[in-house]
Order: C-alpha cells, then structure tokens, then sequence
C-alpha cells in the first residue's frame, strides 16, 4: 500500500452539498480534496434537475406550438426533432472546472473506498492506487434511480432518467413505472413531444405524498392531455426489449391485464449509492433502507465524519443539499445548526406545476394539529385566463388558534414563485388587505392571489 496522503478535508463525493463545503474549506486555507467517480457537480447539472427541465421546456414549447390556433396563431405542419432537443439539452449542461481551480481544492476524478477510518483508497487508471487521510470526512455519495424487482424488467432494459433525456427518438408508447416526480414530469413531456403515455403506479394515487385533491387534479389534468393512468397496479411479469417492444402483466382490482408497449421508463424511487464502498470499515453505520445514520447535526457513527444530501436521508433536492452544506459549515465555526423543523419548499415541473411548502392537511392531520383550509381556484385569478392556463387551484393551511401559516400548495402558473413568497410568511401572522375589496384576509403571505383565496372562503367578494 502507497504512504497514506494527509488532508485536512476529505470530501467523497462533489454533489451540491459536497462541492461547497470543499470550495469553502479549501478558501478557508485547509487542504482539501474530492474525489468523484463521475458527474462533476453532482447529478443535479448532469443527469437530473437541469437537464430534465431543460427537455420539459421544450415540451412545452412543443404545446404551445400545438395551440397556437386558440391564441390567434396560425401554423404549419409542427415536427418534433429529438436529435434537436436532445443538443439543447446536452449544450446546458457542460461544466468547468474553474471554480474547483481557484478555490484550490483538489478535484480527483476515480473511484474510492474505505479501507481504514477516515481513510481513502483510490484506484488510478493506471493500475496503481492513492491512499487519502483526512482529519475530517464528509460523505456526499448521493442515489440513482431504483429498478423494481420484478421478473424479466432488469433484462428488459428499461429507461431510468438518465437514458430518457437522451433519446433521439419519440417512443411510440412510453410505459412509465411510477407516478412520483420523475415519472409524471417525464410523462407529461413526452406525451407533449407525442408519445402514447402510460403510468402505472402501484399505490392509491399518483404524487403519493399529496394530498388526495391534489393528485385528483393532477390526473384530471394529465388525463385532458390523453395520458393513461393505472392507480393500485402491480406489474408481475416484463417480456420483450425497451426501445423495441415489451409486454407487461399487470394486476389491478378489476383483474390481471397485459399492456403492450415500445420503451419503459422506471422511476419508482432512488437507491443510495451506500454499498460497495466500505462505509462499515469506516465505521458508519446505515439504516434499514442502506441511508447513512446521522443525527440533527448530520453527524454520522464516526467520529469526524458527516453526510450530506440524499446519502443521509435528507429530501431529494439540491436546495436541501446545499442547506446541509449551509449547517454543517456554520457548526464547524461554533454555530448550532440542525435538520430539525426544517421548512423545505419543493416544486414539481409539471405544467401547470405544483409547488408546496409547510404540511398539507393529511400531514397536519395526523400530526393532531387543528387548522382550517381555504382553497381557490385558479379560475378565480384573471391573470390565468390572459394566459390560457385555468386549471389547478392554491390551497392554504391556515393554524386555527393563533392564525400561524402551517402549509400552501399550488398547482397553476408560476407556483413555485407564489410559492417562494408564502414561505417568507409562513409560521407567522400577517395582515393584507385584498386586491377586489376591503376585507383585511389573513394569512396570504403578502401576495393578492392569497389575498383573495382568504377572501374568498370568507365568502366576502
């Protein structure tokens, strides 16, 4: 074994988290390095968040195409290029290298696992090996898309989010496995592009962690746009070659049926890329799911040794990875930071799409809070009507002792915007007057849409 090489901070993996906490260790003058086995930056600006919503722009623009008709455009014959929106795609995501250059942190692209506590052994392309110490660790190593165990779907070969937004082709019907973000943004996109769609999910509704109107809403939508959806389906058995032809059995309440399609997409959940690794050499223990064990702090078993990002359990966002680097990095200093009651806002590219922040009623619910909800529909706000884009509602959740805001969902227009300006607001009162009268609604967050939802349940205009 080479002579170990000491570092102040080791980072094993450069995801959103990772890759700051790295830049701002190796600006404070410590020596630092990243080790990462492939997507420099993580999965966000590679594979997943930007590239994803860069294909579902594209969708859109695709739709709005295809309506041009209702706004006073006329049109010819419209055709979808894939091998276009696929170089659109591809042209956004190219990173540099240069931010890793002047922060002074050493960015080394291989694979590495534990050997010992709190140290590193790194394989080179050469055949030889680095072996990495670090007086502090720090686990950003991220998840990938989950393959449900079912008969014959691993050999099918199916698409997860990586192989989907690299398609040069228009599937002729998409069969999507799971009714979570990744499977309806992706749905929804192809359909627009002008795949036959087929969701199958296997619990009671799509969008799981919903509330039962919101996902009824989003099926209604996706149903007016001519995608399929099976709710409380099991698929049993896949023959046949995604991208060419596949079969799959599927149970339902009503009965076994086969479905017949050319390409399907599996986006049942994510795995976390925990195993393999050593972890248990170095002493960091996981859960029953194979997350790595941290506490509010996002301390591991180890000492000196956190986890950042989806690794640890946190929410599957890169906002949520980069206020992990945000706590961990103010702790190091004397700060006291922890995960707990974190307020995480969320936003699913849908269109129109849905954004929440705080709890929804189920949650509030079982949790024994008492709350009253108020609800509008998107209709009510004339701006939707300028635009052609009605549908949906914004739904608050309002405490009914002391007026705190405690949850906000929108699916319409621009949701995650409303929604970012009702979480400035939320956990406290506040006054606004409403935008069609004098009643003083409470609770709207500052914004004349929640104005008039308030109002509106108060039946005043």
């Amino acid at each position: 074994m080479p002579q170990p090489e000491r570092f102040e901070t080791l980072v094993l993996g450069s995801g959103n988290g990772g890759m700051y906490l790295a830049w701002h260790m190796a600006r404070s003058g410590r020596r630092t390095a990243v080790v990462e086995r492939h997507w420099i930056g993580g999965s966000c600006p590679n594979i997943n968040c930007l590239p994803s919503k860069n294909e579902i722009w594209s969708a859109k623009v695709a739709d709005l195409v295809h309506h041009a008709a209702s706004f006073g455009a006329k049109t010819g014959s419209v055709a979808i290029d894939m091998v276009n929106v696929r170089q659109r795609k591809r042209g956004m995501v190219a990173m540099t290298l240069q931010q890793y250059k002047a922060s002074g942190a050493e960015l080394i692209m291989r694979t590495g696992n534990f050997v010992a506590p709190k140290t590193l052994e790194v394989r080179l392309n050469d055949g030889g090996t680095r072996v990495l110490t670090g007086d502090q660790i720090f686990l950003n190593i991220g998840t990938h898309a989950a393959i449900p165990n079912v008969p014959g779907l691993e050999a099918a070969g199916p698409l997860t989010n990586i192989e989907a937004l690299e398609l040069d082709y228009v599937p002729q019907h998409l069969i999507v496995l799971g009714g979570g973000y990744v499977g309806l943004e992706l749905a929804q996109a192809f359909r627009r592009f002008g795949s036959r769609v087929t969701i199958i999910e296997y619990g009671p509704q799509i969008a799981g962690r919903e509330d039962p109107d919101v996902a009824g809403e989003i099926r209604r939508i996706f149903s007016d746009e001519g995608i399929d959806i099976l709710v409380g389906a099991e698929v049993r058995h896949v023959q046949g070659r995604s991208g060419q032809h596949v079969s799959l059995l599927v149970r339902t309440s009503s009965g076994e049926q086969t479905m017949v399609g050319s390409d399907i997409l599996a986006a049942t959940g994510r795995t976390p890329n925990t195993a393999g690794i050593g972890l248990d050499v170095a002493g960091v223990e996981l859960d029953g799911r194979g997350y790595i064990k941290v506490n509010e702090r996002l301390e591991t078993s180890a000492p000196d040794v956190w986890a950042i990002g989806e690794c640890a359990g946190s929410p599957q966002f890169t906002h949520v990875s980069f206020d992990d680097f945000r706590g961990i990095r103010d702790n190091l200093a004397g700060g006291n930071r922890t995960t707990r009651d974190r307020l995480i806002p969320y936003c699913m590219f849908t269109d129109p799409p849905l954004a929440r922040v705080g709890l929804s009623e189920g949650e509030a619910q079982l949790q024994g809070i008492e709350a009253r909800v108020t609800k509008l529909p998107m209709s009510a706000v004339l701006r939707t009507h300028t635009i052609g884009e009605t549908q949906g509602f914004m739904k608050a959740l309002v405490a009914a002792r002391d007026d705190r805001i405690l949850g906000f969902t929108m699916i319409g227009p621009e949701a995650g915007e409303v929604m970012a300006v009702v979480q400035m607001a939320a956990g406290r009162p506040a006054i606004y007057r409403c935008a069609r009268c004098d009643f003083r609604a409470s609770n709207h967050g500052g914004r004349a849409g929640l104005a008039l939802l308030e109002c509106a349940a108060a039946k005043e205009c």
